[in-house]
């Protein structure tokens, strides 16, 4: 008799013509979780692939994830460790088993909750920086060209200081630079069409000195082109100067990158409207069963179970939804900001944070 009352209450609660009656939709409650996004992928080259060596890669992306490498050839994978936010390291050792080539690929997976990003190295894993064509040879046999490689340096090379990279070439590429004595490379992100910029700042694990190569990379397809600076990485009191004063002209303090946008569902309270309500409901139907004092037994039992349900139906009626975007600001910092409509940009998108709103920004 009562599961005939409950079953009762639940289709009342369905097609009662009561104002805070939810969908299904509404009634949802979840938090949707960005892709990962990675940067860059890279690795230190070996002469040969014989026992012993090693090769030492490095992923850039969304901080707080955890990294690994499938080795084309590999008889194991490898595990990259978070040295630093968004930056993963770690060496693999070539063991006796292993089948590496020179054509051997890698692949690196970036895992942030329950989602996974992925992306296969651009560059040879056998072979040295040294081995490759300089721009010009490069560009007569129809490689990208670079045509200007300038680095804004600091007064000394000290921890914190920080190092900016511009290169100047071929449009729609991917620039890269390494600096001798600095584990991983640089990113440059094409600012504008054929210019290509990345900052660095010195760690005090790094082996920099004021003549250490910095060789910077540009790759069009597969094709690849390379430089080497012409200048020291120190710069005079003069050049100093008017070095800073650029920086902090370009440099954007509320500035950065769309690195989650989560839907967030919070379900309201229920209040003694849709109790009563429910009750009301859940009585009528109940004093339908039974008679003498199973009819009242019953009326009592819907009663209740329907101001029950009345009270949960409310409680989804009023439940509210809003977007928070986080934003990676470039000092490193992260921003949240709240949207109560889906926001008109993705994850990716650079942004500027304006009066607790977010404009996007080219």
């Amino acid at each position: 008799m009562y599961k005939k009352i409950a079953l009762g209450i639940l289709a009342v609660a369905a097609f009662f013509p009561l104002p805070f009656i939810a969908s299904q939709a509404q009634a949802q409650n979840y938090t949707a979780t960005a892709t990962p996004r990675i940067d860059g992928f890279d690795v230190q080259a070996v002469r040969r692939p014989a026992p012993g060596n090693e090769l030492a890669f490095t992923l850039y992306g969304s901080p707080g994830g955890s990294a690994a490498v499938q080795i084309g050839g590999a008889t194991s994978g490898l595990v990259l460790t978070e040295t630093e936010s968004g930056v993963y390291e770690g060496s693999y050792t070539i063991r006796q088993r292993d089948r590496i080539t020179a054509n051997s690929t890698a692949t690196a997976n970036l895992r942030v909750g329950n989602q996974v990003a992925s992306t296969i190295l651009d560059e040879p894993l056998i072979g040295t920086p040294s081995g490759r064509r300089s721009s010009r040879a490069a560009a007569a046999a129809g490689a990208p060209n670079i045509d200007r490689f300038d680095v804004e340096a600091p007064q000394k090379l000290v921890a914190g200081e920080e190092l900016t990279l511009t290169l100047s070439g071929t449009p729609g590429g991917k620039a890269s630079a390494r600096i001798a004595g600095v584990k991983g490379k640089i990113v440059l992100d094409e600012i504008r069409a054929g210019v290509y910029e990345g900052s660095y700042t010195v760690k005090r694990r790094d082996r920099i000195e004021a003549n250490s190569v910095v060789t910077g990379q540009l790759r069009v397809g597969e094709r690849e082109t390379n430089a080497v600076l012409g200048q020291s990485l120190v710069a005079g009191p003069a050049y100093q100067s008017q070095s800073r004063e650029r920086r902090a002209a370009r440099y954007c303090v509320n500035c950065g990158s769309v690195e989650a946008i989560n839907v967030v569902e919070v379900k309201g309270d229920g209040s003694y409207l849709g109790k009563i309500a429910g009750g009301v409901a859940g009585a009528l139907l109940g004093n339908q069963v039974g008679h003498g004092t199973g009819k009242t037994v019953a009326t009592v039992a819907g009663a209740a179970g329907g101001a029950y349900v009345g009270n949960e139906v409310e409680k989804r009626v009023k439940t509210t939804k809003h977007y928070e975007v986080i934003v990676r600001l470039e000092n490193g910092g992260t921003q949240t900001i709240t949207y109560t409509e889906q926001p008109p940009f993705a994850v990716g998108a650079r942004v500027k944070v304006e009066n607790g709103a977010l404009t996007v920004v080219q």
